[in-house]
């Protein structure tokens, strides 16, 4: 059992804003990993929100079982589990602060590409499938480093002109699988102990928690003020890594 009330502390945190990103505040579930990681290996912090995503998964394959866009998948998921096998290969041959500054930097370019992203043409982006496989690498690698693939895919994915419907539940399969496939390789770098696996049972009971407050948060707050909140946040978190592993 990991005994340091500040893991704890930033643990609660993590989960419930991750389910507050799965109750409508998209993206924000970025910061669970990076913020645990201010007190225990950034590995180890993957490994304690690999399950307790998987069952959020699960909810939403459910609600999502009939919308989905095969095409898009068949095309990204290849390129999703090599960036993932890529990620592992490096995770098993650098110390924790080198994954601590791979972390800092998705956390810190994250908010900077949320906000400042380019706006205009997709047509270039539009079934343009070297592009896709390439978007599929990144969220893959980005995926095992800190459960971070969102912005890679969504790259892709959103200039493709799917239905909101259609494109949430691609997303929501997407994930499910990329989750699932990393199942692997937390398992053969040790992530899956006693401690670990205790650690996400005490925490699953708030992901639902965070859900709700994700749903009733959505129709109360302005919802822009609130990303821009959390994007600092993720930002100013990010940085922190960067310092701790660079120094």
């Amino acid at each position: 059992m990991i005994d340091n009330p500040i893991f704890w502390i930033t643990a609660v945190i993590s989960v419930i804003i991750t389910g507050i990103s799965k109750g409508g505040f998209g993206g924000l579930a970025l910061l669970a990993v990076p913020l645990m990681a201010l007190t225990i290996s950034p590995i180890q912090a993957a490994g304690i929100m690999l399950p307790i995503l998987i069952i959020m998964d699960w909810v939403s394959m459910w609600s999502y079982r009939k919308h989905w866009d095969k095409r898009l998948l068949f095309l990204m998921l290849p390129g999703a589990v090599l960036g993932i096998f890529a990620a592992w290969s490096m995770a098993a041959y650098v110390d924790d602060q080198f994954v601590r500054i791979c972390v800092g930097l998705i956390a810190v370019l994250f908010p900077i590409y949320a906000i400042f992203k380019p706006k205009g043409r997709t047509d270039v982006i539009k079934d343009n499938k070297p592009l896709g496989v390439i978007a599929s690498v990144a969220a893959g690698f980005t995926s095992f480093i800190a459960h971070a693939g969102g912005p890679p895919f969504q790259a892709y994915a959103i200039p493709q002109g799917l239905e909101k419907r259609l494109y949430a539940g691609t997303a929501v399969m997407f994930f499910a699988v990329v989750n699932f496939v990393k199942l692997v390789p937390y398992a053969m770098l040790g992530q899956f102990d006693k401690t670990n696996l205790t650690t996400s049972l005490i925490l699953i009971p708030l992901a639902p928690v965070g859900v709700l407050i994700g749903v009733w948060l959505i129709k109360r707050i302005d919802q822009e003020l609130f990303y821009r909140i959390l994007y600092g946040l993720i930002f100013a978190v990010g940085l922190k890594l960067l310092w701790d592993g660079l120094v």
